[in-house]
């Protein structure tokens, strides 16, 4: 049996956390949430879930 630690969906909840961090008003809670965003990109990479890169594709 999976752990909880696994079954949770990095990416989404990464997605969700940034979208949500857009939303606010500059300010300090705009700057934490940006924070925490990151943290669970980070945490999603390492996971194995690659985010796309922006900007011109590879050749």
């Amino acid at each position: 049996m999976k752990s909880t630690e696994e079954d949770r969906d990095w990416d989404a909840e990464a997605a969700e956390a940034l979208e949500a961090a857009r939303l606010l008003p500059p300010g300090p809670e705009k700057i934490a949430a940006l924070k925490q965003a990151g943290m669970l990109q980070n945490i999603a990479v390492k996971a194995g879930i690659v985010f796309q890169r922006r900007g011109r594709p590879l050749k």
